[in-house]
């Protein structure tokens, strides 16, 4: 057998036995940087008669690992989320307000810590229960459900890609304790792209109303 056909069939096995939590860790061990477009649908449980209901979102996502990230949500309402290594910064610019929390503080089982903050798959596990969930049309799934109870959040599934580039991120669906399910599905994962330093700095708007809880 030559030596191309036998780490072809190799990669191919690898594949076929990938889980959640393995496309989980070689994500956070080769994804040192990556860039996204995403669609966000937000839908809240049927309450007092009403039936559920549901809003969408679109934008674009970008992170250095570990700490650094950046939400841009352009419709239909324009917001920005920064985490510059020390400080997670809400900016919703229709009330022209920012809300800056101590980063430490505001990351820990969150899902923004597992698919960009974490340093590493055993820092997730001080927050995460994780498990791997069945694969789905060619999607790895990975079940993440935090240890503290204290919080809003019930659990999180992500959903990987594993492409002749990498393994990709493609899914987070988060849902909480009150019955509301969001759902961020990715599309044009740049895997490794170089990011300028200054996109994930963040300095309030003039006028803005900052709030530091």
């Amino acid at each position: 057998m030559k030596l191309g056909t036998l780490i072809l069939l190799l990669g191919l096995a690898w594949q076929a036995k990938a889980d959640g939590l393995q496309s989980l860790e070689t994500f956070m061990k080769s994804a040192h940087s990556g860039r996204a477009e995403f669609v966000q649908v937000v839908t809240s449980p049927a309450r007092d008669g009403q039936a559920a209901r549901s809003k969408t979102s679109i934008g674009n996502f970008e992170f250095v690992r570990p700490n650094r990230f950046r939400f841009n949500y352009k419709k239909p309402f324009e917001q920005t989320i920064v985490a510059d290594g020390q400080t997670l910064w809400l900016h919703d610019v229709d009330l022209n307000q920012v809300t800056a929390r101590p980063q430490t503080q505001a990351l820990g089982a969150t899902p923004a810590a597992l698919i960009a903050a974490a340093a590493d798959l055993r820092a997730l596990q001080a927050d995460f229960s994780l498990a791997s969930a069945p694969e789905s049309q060619g999607v790895q799934w990975l079940t993440a459900t935090p240890k503290s109870r204290e919080g809003a959040l019930k659990s999180i599934r992500v959903g990987f890609k594993n492409t002749g580039r990498g393994v990709e991120l493609a899914t987070l669906e988060i849902n909480d304790n009150f019955g509301q399910m969001s759902v961020l599905n990715f599309s044009r994962f740049e895997l490794n792209p170089r990011l300028p330093a200054e996109i994930f700095q963040f300095k309030p708007p003039k006028g803005a109303d900052v709030i530091r809880p």
